[in-house]
């Protein structure tokens, strides 16, 4: 059985289970804290970051959102993630990598730790001058997923892709922590709400984190 190492609100153990719940991947969720800094858990990944992935039979693991979904992109068939052409899968890992990096850095890493982690880990009020620069870089990636969605019917172009599960996955972090306006991002709205309709995201809509609430709209398909 695949132990997933996670907390509910880190957007790359969601990227995962994402994808494991389109692959029907059967697995089993361990919640980690990183900031904890367990000795077990630093012997599975030196690097203390989540997600990890275990299979507690043959003892195989898997570090890292991208390598763990790349193994089962490999090995498992059903719903390929990365598809089509080179042209085209070169497009979803240039998305996949804009929202891994560019989005987690600039607006979910900073809204988390404003948000999350100086609340849960350091006791500490939010800076609000942070968190208003970060909603705002926010809505300018909102005005971009726009602007695909305009010429596009996914992300990346015509079919259903890891770049879709890994912006969902990064957004719903940003909408639980209440750092989205969605007011004029119709096409993005749209596309969000199809996604939170998949069978996969219900699990994670349901889940809370300690001590913080999500918006009244998170967890609803029509908001």
């Amino acid at each position: 059985m695949w132990q997933l190492f996670q907390f509910p609100l880190c957007p790359f153990s969601r990227k995962v289970r994402l994808v494991l719940a389109e692959k029907g991947v059967a697995h089993e969720l361990v919640r980690e804290y990183p900031w904890a800094r367990r000795d077990e858990f630093i012997d599975l990944n030196p690097a203390c970051e989540t997600p990890v992935m275990v299979d507690t039979e043959t003892g195989t693991s898997l570090i890292g959102s991208q390598p763990i979904i790349e193994f089962f992109e490999e090995t498992v068939d059903k719903m390929p993630m990365i598809h089509g052409d080179a042209a085209h899968r070169a497009e979803i890992r240039r998305l996949v990598e804009w929202f891994d990096e560019k989005l987690f850095r600039e607006v979910v890493e900073p809204i988390m730790n404003e948000r999350m982690r100086k609340r849960i880990v350091d006791r500490a009020a939010p800076d609000t001058k942070m968190l208003r620069e970060a909603m705002r870089i926010a809505n300018g990636h909102l005005d971009y997923l726009d602007y695909l969605l305009d010429h596009r019917r996914w992300m990346a172009g015509a079919g259903l892709s890891l770049a879709d599960f890994t912006a969902a996955a990064h957004l719903s972090v940003v909408d639980y922590l209440g750092g989205l306006d969605w007011r004029g991002h119709k096409q993005t709205k749209d596309w969000y709400s199809v996604m939170k309709s998949r069978p996969g995201f219900r699990p994670l809509l349901g889940e809370r984190m300690e001590v913080i609430v999500p918006p009244q709209h998170y967890d609803k398909v029509d908001f």
